[in-house]
């Protein structure tokens, strides 16, 4: 199994919240993230925050 880099742009708030969760729980905000993505239920959380992004911008 590979690796590959992930690069991500956000917001200065965005990353501050990533920093405060990451920090609750003793991590770094690389591992929280890697954590959230790796979450047996991402899949079927990320798919209904796209579906309601959708809904929002009248894309579907």
């Amino acid at each position: 199994m590979g690796t590959s880099v992930l690069s991500l742009r956000m917001d200065e708030e965005l990353l501050e919240r990533l920093r405060d969760h990451a920090a609750k729980r003793g991590m770094s905000v690389q591992d929280y993230v890697v954590g959230t993505l790796i979450r047996d239920d991402f899949d079927a959380r990320f798919q209904a925050a796209v579906e309601e992004t959708e809904k929002f911008y009248g894309v579907t």
